[in-house]
């Protein structure tokens, strides 16, 4: 099931620091980002194997999730929440800010065959 964690964030007066350090449960295979995004809906899809970690790194969207028994919706609107998804997790982003910037990284190389577009039934 997708979920929130916490990014660990170091704050004094010359700013932020956002460590992505020890906390992502796979490894990093590939990294990607979303930006530029009109009023659009993106996603769409879950996978056989990627597992995802998702960072609204600027500004705010909101991410859709159904992962065949649960529906839930993610705001992301701060840059030390990271939005977990399974390979389970069909997913779609959407209602992004004119800023934002969503940053994703992934436990698998892009494979064509991963995709399953298809959403649950209900």
């Amino acid at each position: 099931m997708a979920h929130l964690i916490d990014l660990k964030t170091f704050t004094d007066k010359r700013g932020n620091l956002t460590v992505i350090e020890k906390i992502i449960p796979f490894n990093i295979k590939r990294i990607f980002y979303i930006y530029g995004v009109d009023d659009s809906v993106r996603g769409g899809h879950r996978h056989h194997k990627t597992v995802q970690a998702a960072v609204c790194i600027k500004g705010s969207c909101k991410i859709y999730n159904n992962d065949g028994v649960t529906e839930q919706t993610f705001d992301l609107n701060a840059p030390n929440k990271c939005l977990i998804l399974e390979s389970k997790d069909w997913h779609n982003m959407f209602e992004f800010s004119k800023d934002a910037i969503l940053m994703v990284l992934a436990s698998e190389f892009f494979e064509e065959k991963d995709y399953i577009f298809e959403p649950y039934k209900k």
